[in-house]
């Protein structure tokens, strides 16, 4: 939210993966479609995609079906969807030849959407930085128990920041990793340099939930503003309005992403902020992924034969 714009997307696509530009970024429909436009551009014919995010208060998604018309228009073919009851979302994107991804918390949401259509399926853990819901099972857990039922597709996200992890979940039978918190420090992020710096030197541990008690729970870089909703917290507050605008996204964005103020604002980011050491292009960081990916394959191919020859002794 906020930073998934076009120079972003485009420069996943250019380096070889699939960035999701987020309507709910821009002012009005015709600041999104420019985005597009400049995006497919910039991206020379390499997919992009869409998010497509349904909020719990229905007046916020009276633009969903808008956003994805502008979208197929422009010629997007590959969209994320988010949020309950995606089944019409579904049906309007199967129309028009492109492909759904739906991103769940839960496994049961994530069979749920295979069964209505969805083309593939993201599953984040508690780890993921943002709204990861109110499940708490770390991502190997859930995607583990996901994979013995669903029969699409599958990409695994949540604390993912490192190549031995990508290795990991494509051995555990994931098809991909979502990542998004590895990649707030790339150069092609419009997020304020000096809020970027501080990112480099910050741990996992700087990963914290706040709004527990709201029932929608926010996975943030720990800072004065999440200090704030806690004392909210234990004076007894619960609803979203009771905290003003501590909860909102729009005082992240003014304050940090515009300025640098990384203390305000409920900032997006879980763990795998532990792995981002340097601000570098999103290609760098990317190569550098693949690369420490093809080490762990490299080492488990060469332990294969040795578990395959301790597997024949078990079965004699």
């Amino acid at each position: 939210m906020w930073l998934s714009d076009a120079r972003y997307v485009a420069a996943l696509a250019n380096a070889g993966a699939l960035g999701f530009l987020t309507p709910r970024s821009f002012d009005g429909l015709d600041a999104y479609r420019a985005a597009l436009q400049n995006c497919v551009r910039l991206a020379g014919g390499r997919p992009i995609g869409v998010n497509i995010t349904q909020s719990r208060r229905a007046k916020e998604n009276a633009s969903v079906h808008a956003w994805i018309d502008i979208a197929l228009e422009e010629g997007v073919r590959c969209f994320e969807t988010v949020g309950p009851s995606p089944d019409s979302l579904f049906t309007r994107i199967h129309a028009a030849g492109a492909k759904v991804i739906h991103k769940s918390a839960f496994v049961e949401h994530a069979l749920k959407a295979e069964q209505v259509g969805a083309d593939a399926v993201a599953l984040v853990g508690c780890e993921a930085g943002g709204h990861p819901g109110t499940n708490e099972l770390p991502s190997f857990v859930s995607g583990a128990l996901a994979l013995r039922h669903l029969k699409v597709p599958m990409a695994l996200g949540g604390g993912i920041g490192d190549g031995h992890q990508i290795a990991a979940a494509l051995a555990l039978g994931a098809d991909a990793v979502l990542m998004g918190t590895r990649l707030l420090v790339s150069e092609e992020i419009w997020a304020h340099d000096d809020y970027k710096r501080h990112l480099v030197r910050q741990p996992a541990e700087a990963s914290t939930v706040a709004l527990r008690a709201s029932g929608n729970p926010w996975r943030v870089l720990n800072n004065e503003t999440v200090h704030d909703i806690e004392q909210l917290e234990k004076h007894g507050a619960r609803q979203y309005a009771e905290f003003g605008a501590l909860a909102t996204g729009r005082l992240g964005r003014d304050h940090c992403y515009a300025r640098g103020d990384w203390s305000t604002g409920l900032l997006s980011m879980g763990p795998a902020i532990g792995f981002a050491d340097a601000v570098e292009p999103v290609e760098s960081i990317l190569i550098r992924l693949m690369t420490d990916a093809q080490k762990a394959v490299t080492r488990l191919s060469a332990m294969s034969a040795a578990t395959a020859e301790i597997a024949t002794t078990f079965r004699q």
